[in-house]
C-alpha cells in the first residue's frame, strides 16, 4: 500500500463549499426558469384539464426548497472547523478516512450534509458521506486498524480502515 500526501483539509473544505455552490447556482437558475415557466401567460390553463403552469409552479417550489437546503449546507460548511485527526484518535464528523475493501481503497469525508457529493482533491476522489448513512453508522467512533464484514445479499465484504486525517 503506497503513503498517500496529508490531506489540506481547510482546502478540501473549500471545495466542498464550492461543489455545494456549484450546485446551488444551478439549482437557482433552474428555479427560475420554472417560475417564469410557471407565471407565463403560456402556461394559463386552456381547459379544466391542463395543468402545466400548477406542474411548472410545483416545480419551481421544490427547486426553491433545494436551493434553500443548499444555501444551509454551504453555511455549515463554511463554519466547519479543520480539525486534524490521528490513528489514534476516534472517527468523527470532519474526520477523513482512509477505508480499504475488496483490495480497493476509498477516501470518505465524514460532512454534516448532503452525502454523496464527490470531490477531487490533491489526485484522489474523495466523496463526502454523514453519520447517518450505513457507512458512516460504521465509521463513527472506530480507529484506524478496525477491520468489519457487511453481507449484501450472497457476497460478505471486508471493510478496514487504513487511515484518518
Amino acid at each position: 500500500m503506497k503513503a498517500l500526501r496529508p490531506i489540506k483539509k481547510s482546502l478540501l473544505l473549500r471545495q466542498i463549499v464550492a461543489g455545494l455552490t456549484a450546485r446551488l447556482d444551478l439549482l437557482e437558475k433552474a428555479a427560475q426558469a420554472s417560475h417564469a415557466e410557471a407565471t407565463h401567460e403560456s402556461s394559463k390553463p386552456e381547459n379544466k384539464y391542463d395543468t402545466r403552469g400548477l406542474e411548472a409552479a410545483y416545480l419551481a417550489g421544490g427547486q426553491a426548497r433545494q436551493a434553500r437546503e443548499l444555501l444551509e449546507a454551504v453555511k455549515v460548511y463554511s463554519a466547519l472547523g479543520a480539525r486534524n485527526f490521528g490513528p489514534d484518535d476516534p472517527i468523527e464528523l470532519a474526520a477523513v478516512v482512509t477505508l480499504l475493501s475488496d483490495g480497493t481503497e476509498s477516501t470518505y469525508f465524514l460532512g454534516p450534509r448532503n452525502g454523496g457529493l464527490e470531490i477531487q482533491h490533491q489526485g484522489r476522489e474523495i466523496m463526502v458521506i454523514t453519520p447517518a448513512s450505513p457507512l458512516g453508522q460504521n465509521l463513527m467512533g472506530r480507529k484506524v486498524g478496525h477491520a468489519w464484514t457487511v453481507k449484501t445479499g450472497p457476497q460478505v465484504v471486508r471493510f478496514e480502515i487504513t487511515g484518518v486525517a
